[in-house]
């Protein structure tokens, strides 16, 4: 099985206005909900691949419900810890004319001693040899720094493999905890080793020996790098017309994840990583892009 944890959830509303103004009412001419988390994307892709996962996390009040059920009528599965206070609505507005935006993100709900304690009492329960899970975001208010560290030593001590995507402290913490796979991207490695304009390569191998198993940065438009126990090598992403890159991450974890649970090696886990993180990458809005799409894609991306 296949497990996706997003710690803080969000409903992103955006909202389409013909010109940002201030000190006046906006007309929205368009308008769209999603449900935001970064472990929900790569759950979205995995049903684009017919792969089911279990999605965990906090959620609270009408909002939590909502985006519960939202994720339900995607034919996403979920198992999530409901706690005091509201999960958070994050806003843009958007410029239809001049492509300008404004974005507020609530912090989200605070997270209790005790509501930590029941998600880790349902992963222990959940977790088993061969599954892997997927840990990715930021952390909501009242978490400890170090639940992912936790979450991995955890998981892995029962079998299970980690895949790490996040920043800052936590992904320091997590890293020290050995996961699997850590999958930052360039600024996030750069940030977690002090190491600038310098290679890729380098910053791959740098990451490596914070203490994960393997490590893929992603370079966007340019690729990927990694580094781990099958070597040290550059894929090439393939040639799209850009529209969105948002999500493309997401996306490329998601790839990697139903790869390895095929038992892809590293190679071809970051080709198919590569390859759907630019299908992604070349649809409009918050679509995702699927496995006949990435299969398209994946001749050209070769090892670099």
């Amino acid at each position: 099985m296949i497990y996706t944890v997003t710690l803080n959830p969000a409903i992103d509303r955006e909202l389409l206005v013909p010109e940002i103004e201030f000190d006046t009412v906006l007309r929205a001419s368009k308008w769209q909900v999603d449900f935001g988390g970064k472990g929900f994307n790569v759950s979205r892709l995995l049903l684009g691949f017919d792969t089911p996962s279990v999605t965990l996390g906090f959620v609270g009040g009408e909002s939590g419900k909502f985006l519960e059920n939202g994720l339900h009528s995607l034919g996403i599965q979920t198992d999530f810890v409901r706690v005091e206070g509201e999960t958070r609505t994050n806003v843009s507005i958007r410029s239809q004319a001049k492509s300008h935006y404004i974005k507020a993100n609530e912090p989200g709900p605070t997270i209790s001693a005790a509501g930590v304690q029941q998600l880790l009492a349902k992963i222990t329960q959940l977790a088993a040899p061969d599954d892997w899970w997927v840990l990715a975001g930021s952390l909501p208010p009242g978490c400890p720094v170090n639940i992912y560290s936790q979450i991995i030593t955890l998981i892995q001590s029962k079998g299970s493999h980690a895949i790490l995507d996040t920043s800052g402290e936590a992904l320091k913490l997590g890293c020290q905890a050995a996961p699997f796979l850590c999958k930052p991207n360039l600024h996030e490695a750069q940030t977690l080793t002090g190491l600038t304009n310098v290679d890729p390569r380098e910053v791959a191998a740098a990451v490596l020996e914070t203490g994960p198993a393997n490590v893929v940065i992603s370079l966007g438009e340019d690729g990927a790098v990694y580094s781990g126990a099958q070597g040290a090598f550059a894929i090439a992403s393939p040639q799209i017309a850009e529209k969105n890159p948002i999500g493309a991450g997401d996306s490329m974890v998601g790839a990697m994840v139903w790869a390895l649970a095929q038992g892809m090696d590293f190679e071809g886990v970051v080709r198919w990583g590569v390859a759907c993180g630019a299908a992604t990458a070349s649809l409009e809005g918050t679509s995702v892009g699927d496995k006949q799409a990435a299969q398209t894609l994946l001749s050209q991306t070769m090892i670099n």
